[in-house]
């Protein structure tokens, strides 16, 4: 498929549009056929996976806006359907459940898994749970994406002495490999805002992702949501870090049965792609919305109440004990999810989000 892609466009493709057919084409993309993707037998681990103490701590800081004003809960690219499992009843035990929980979700094997999974719920949450396939509009509430921003395709910009080009897929002795072309007019503010973050005289190979698909999806979340508030947690960078001179071969990563490497031509359609989120951009794309925080996933999870969370399981006995501090280890220490990944968070109408209003503010 991507072979015939690349003839019919005249023997290269942009990266963005390799990355789109890789992870996103009907039937063949990762995202869209049936391989396991997530959990242990999976490709990945994600937060939710990890335990539930993530989802509770999102129910909590999401609890006091649906107690103030009500309303639904959107939960974008819902993976496995274990983070809204966990906000379902979280939220239930908090006396705020949504009106509905929407999951919008483009794969239809995804949307089965999640199905069997939020299936097993009480009926009086199971019912709450909605599928769609767009976004709605006039949306009241909390909308929620949970490592969403990282598979937005990107583009591949290669920065040299000679200039700035974009680098590319071509099909070449019977292997995808990587040429470089010339930027196109839509790039080029892209490419002098990665130079303005280079020191002057700079001159080494410099190779990194930009990505036009994130600002003009949190544009689309911003203008559809009427009341409520944005929560992105992800991992990357804010500009200045993202774009940094050290950072000389980009951030791209992929993902097969828990081997992380940088080739994307290894395993097309099989493996995920993923590059870090520039933080920068979502904010500028949360245009009308006031940006409430932006913190390390470990900040937001400790002014979400984690510890406490944590303290009340010691009643369980000191096996369950054990277990749930390991699983705030790896949710919270550095060396691990807390400090690569973020949390930033943008409400319109006043909603509150306090865990991150109470953050410590990271440069954007």
């Amino acid at each position: 498929m991507l072979r015939n892609e690349i003839a019919a466009a005249g023997g290269w493709l942009s990266f963005e549009r390799f990355m789109d057919r890789a992870l996103y084409a009907p039937g063949l993309g990762y995202y869209a056929a049936g391989a396991r993707k997530f959990g242990a037998a999976g490709d990945f681990i994600t937060a939710p996976e990890i335990s539930p103490l993530f989802g509770q701590c999102i129910a909590s800081a999401l609890a006091p806006g649906l107690r103030t004003y009500g309303g639904d809960l959107l939960e974008l690219g819902p993976g496995s359907g274990r983070l809204a499992f966990d906000l379902l009843q979280a939220l239930a035990a908090l006396g705020v459940p949504p009106r509905h929980y929407y999951l919008l979700e483009v794969s239809a094997d995804l949307i089965e898994r999640q199905r069997a999974l939020l299936t097993t719920l009480p009926a009086e949450l199971r019912t709450r749970a909605v599928w769609i396939d767009r976004l709605p509009r006039q949306f009241e509430g909390a909308i929620v994406a949970n490592e969403v921003l990282d598979v937005v395709p990107v583009h591949l910009l290669h920065v040299t002495q000679g200039g700035v080009f974009e680098r590319g897929v071509e099909w070449r002795e019977d292997a995808f490999a990587w040429r470089d072309m010339p930027l196109p007019a839509a790039l080029q503010v892209e490419a002098e805002v990665i130079r303005s973050y280079l020191p002057a005289g700079f001159s080494a190979d410099y190779l990194t992702e930009v990505s036009p698909g994130v600002s003009g999806l949190v544009a689309s979340l911003a203008e559809a949501l009427a009341h409520g508030v944005l929560l992105f947690i992800d991992y990357g960078f804010h500009r200045a870090e993202y774009y940094h001179h050290d950072r000389i071969g980009g951030t791209l990563m992929c993902h097969y049965r828990h081997f992380a490497h940088t080739d994307p031509f290894l395993y097309p359609g099989l493996q995920d792609l993923t590059a870090h989120v520039d933080f920068t951009r979502v904010a500028a794309a949360a245009g009308g919305l006031e940006l409430v925080g932006y913190t390390t996933q470990a900040q937001f999870l400790l002014n979400a109440g984690i510890t406490e969370a944590i303290a009340a399981r010691q009643a369980e006995g000191s096996a369950a004990y054990l277990t749930v501090t390991n699983q705030a280890q790896r949710l919270l220490s550095p060396a691990e999810m807390g400090d690569v990944f973020k949390a930033i968070g943008f409400s319109r109408g006043g909603w509150p989000l306090a865990a991150l209003e109470r953050a410590r503010q990271r440069p954007l």
